[in-house]
């Protein structure tokens, strides 16, 4: 954190002196309660109301005016009615005030009149030397030193206990919900922010700061969507480095970017599916439940992303085990058996456990030396990286023989994840003194072990190569922002090294062509993306005058489905044969995180499979061969119960080069659908595609 960070760090944190601009001296008003959780909470600095009305407002000076209180203001918090916030900025600019949060709401989350207001404010602000939080947002929480400049009730209410972790909200009104959760979690708060528009300071930012912070040890996000989502990727990978682990929960599925008429990948790319590529490649780990989000830090405490994922679960109640492990294999977690050398090692001492995935001790295990032996040797095994284990009521009625033997156990440097299957609360404070994550439900146990199994360190970025994609975009630029048709689209391709299979165009039906039979003949226009659809596309030509036939039919099709569609004649490409899959292949400029790449499935019915991977692009040939593992679909090329392989190699190259476009302006999407994947050492041909334009 540099010098001026710092200074507006403390102004945000732990300010001097605060001005409460529309302070209230009414107790039942919103608007006098910042004053007294200041209070309440041990705020030692000099708070000031702001208030034409009256000198004294809740026991303390009042002033008229922001511009006639004597001295320095650190940060200024604002209530005024929207129409009166932008004057209130100009004079925290004349009084040179490093932060001010506006509570006040009607901004950009109304419309573009409130866009407007909000983007005057912000360059006030900025000509001013003023960071903003907010606009609507209910303030913030220091615990060292004291500071709860918060409007929200729960803030003012609840007994803050200070601690290692820290939350920034989106939600204004979620952020005393999510304190009171914690604190019922019996965990404790550095600091707590509501973001509001993030017209200014956003979470990325602030999330920067907390990673030098030294009360934050964790930090937690409830987001809503991504807002400057580069600076949220710096923070995530520079929190990776640190030790300390950003954990998020975002709330569903986004509707952006689906334009189903425009493209395939849009439909298979969605909101949900972009943020978990987001999330995993700057190494944020996402929670599904939100009560994950305080039982998970404890478990990551003093933990980086592993190598590999593999999870050892052990259990002294079958029932128990089956509500975590079975959600476990849900969500995709490698749940390993026990090694032959752990298993022989503990019959060495007269202990006997299964071989299967599940280390199940029954009745036995409810002996302390037993469950510390099988405990211990699991840990100590090379064969896992993660221990699970699960306890039944001996973990209520005689915790030491479960807790006390997991509290003594020697971790090996390994997260040990416990979940007690009945309620038991002494055993879990054992654990949560011990610093050992206990969970209270299987749902967030396996959400939080499902959350550690995707957790990788933070992907580096590729350089693309320069000489391609300076090439595609003369290409792209030559045709003066109008939509490319697909012979157009196919020579972009080409250019970024994506086979393409032979073609030609032909104005008329009568035209001849150069090809060797069998063609597929499609109409040419950028007007008609699904060309089957519209009775475009006729395959198996076999020869000269069933081109003519087939193209008379095409365009008679065309005319009368889409009559205003420009046609630039008719394509006719050699049909490719050999292909052992289909696989979609597209670009995507996300309106939230950039630019992606996609895989899946091709065909006409990719979009109703979504049976798709994802990565940031440019991405590297290492991510795009584990982007081919990660597709389903894709098994009857990866050599399937003997099936011939496919072309594995040439299709990563395809990824690779298709995630080049990331560096190619005014391009919205891509798509290859499908591109057709050859035996192995053959290649790969694309057959059909599309490229959008920004503007489109």
């Amino acid at each position: 954190m540099n010098d001026q960070d710092k200074r507006q760090f403390e102004a945000l944190f732990a300010p001097r002196t605060i001005a409460l601009i529309g302070a209230s001296a009414d107790q039942a008003k919103h608007t006098s309660r910042p004053q007294r959780t200041l209070r309440k909470h041990g705020f030692t600095g000099q708070i000031i109301p702001i208030n034409p009305k009256r000198d004294e407002v809740g026991g303390d000076k009042a002033y008229p005016s922001l511009l006639e209180v004597p001295g320095d203001v650190d940060h200024a918090f604002i209530m005024v009615p929207r129409d009166a916030v932008h004057d209130a900025i100009r004079q925290c600019a004349n009084k040179k005030v490093l932060v001010a949060t506006i509570f006040t709401d009607g901004f950009a989350e109304t419309g573009d009149e409130g866009r407007a207001l909000e983007a005057d404010i912000l360059k006030t602000a900025r000509e001013g030397g003023v960071r903003l939080l907010g606009p609507n947002c209910s303030g913030i929480y220091s615990s060292t030193p004291a500071c709860a400049l918060s409007i929200n009730a729960a803030v003012e209410k609840l007994d803050i206990v200070p601690g290692p972790l820290a939350i920034i909200s989106q939600s204004g009104s979620m952020t005393g919900g999510l304190m009171s959760r914690g604190l019922g979690r019996g965990v404790g708060f550095s600091r707590i922010v509501s973001i509001g528009n993030e017209t200014d300071l956003s979470v990325g930012e602030i999330a920067e700061w907390l990673v030098d912070d030294p009360e934050t040890g964790a930090i937690l996000l409830f987001l809503e969507t991504f807002r400057m989502s580069e600076r949220l990727a710096r923070a995530a990978r520079k929190a990776v480095a640190a030790g300390k682990p950003i954990i998020a929960y975002k709330l569903g599925q986004s509707d952006l970017g689906r334009d189903l008429a425009a493209s395939h990948t849009g439909a298979m790319a969605g909101g949900d599916e972009v943020s978990d590529a987001f999330f995993q490649a700057h190494g944020i780990l996402r929670v599904n439940c939100l009560e994950t989000l305080f039982e998970i830090p404890t478990l990551l405490r003093d933990q980086r992303p592993p190598q590999s994922h593999r999870v050892a679960v052990m259990t002294t109640t079958g029932g128990g085990a089956a509500t975590v492990v079975d959600r476990m294999g849900t969500l995709g977690v490698n749940v390993v058996a026990p090694s032959d050398a752990v298993v022989d090692t503990l019959a060495a001492q007269g202990i006997d456990i299964p071989r299967g995935k599940l280390t199940d001790l029954t009745l036995a295990g409810t002996k302390a030396d037993v469950y510390s032996a099988v405990a211990s040797a699991l840990l100590a095994s090379d064969h896992c990286d993660m221990l699970v284990a699960i306890a039944g009521s001996s973990a209520q009625f005689s915790p030491e023989i479960t807790v006390g033997s997991l509290v003594k156990a020697d971790k090996h440097g390994k997260p040990l994840a416990v979940f007690i299957a009945p309620h038991a609360k002494d055993g879990l404070d054992q654990l949560a003194a011990a610093g050992i994550a206990g969970f209270r439900t299987p749902e967030t146990c396996a959400d939080a072990v499902s959350a550690w199994s995707r957790w990788r360190t933070p992907v580096d970025m590729p350089a693309p190569d320069a000489a391609v994609t300076d090439a595609v975009q003369q290409a792209l630029d030559a045709l003066g922002g109008r939509r490319p048709n697909e012979r157009e689209a196919g020579e972009i391709f080409a250019t970024l090294g994506i086979p393409t299979a032979p073609s030609q165009v032909i104005a008329a039906p009568s035209d001849k062509v150069d090809l060797a039979y069998p063609v597929v003949a499609k109409i040419l226009s950028a007007d008609v993306p699904h060309k089957t659809d519209a009775g475009g596309v006729e395959l198996r030509i076999a020869g000269d005058a069933e081109l003519e036939q087939a193209a008379t039919r095409i365009l008679a099709n065309v005319g009368a489905k889409h009559p205003d569609a420009a046609v630039d004649g008719i394509l006719v490409q050699q049909m490719e044969r050999g292909g052992l899959a289909e696989v979609i292949l597209g670009f995507r400029h996300d309106a939230e995180v950039g630019p992606i790449v996609v895989l899946g499935v091709g065909g006409v019915l990719a979009e109703i499979y979504k049976d798709a991977s994802i990565r940031l692009a440019p991405t590297t040939r290492d991510e795009a061969l584990a982007m081919i593992e990660e597709v389903k679909g894709l098994a009857i090329i990866r050599g399937y119960r003997g099936m011939p392989e496919g072309d594995t190699e040439a299709l990563a190259d395809a990824i690779v080069s298709m995630s080049q476009l990331a560096a190619v302006r005014g391009i919205a999407d891509a798509e290859i659908n499908p591109l057709f994947v050859k035996r192995k050492g053959e290649g790969v041909v694309a057959v059909d595609g599309l490229v959008l334009p920004e503007h489109n």
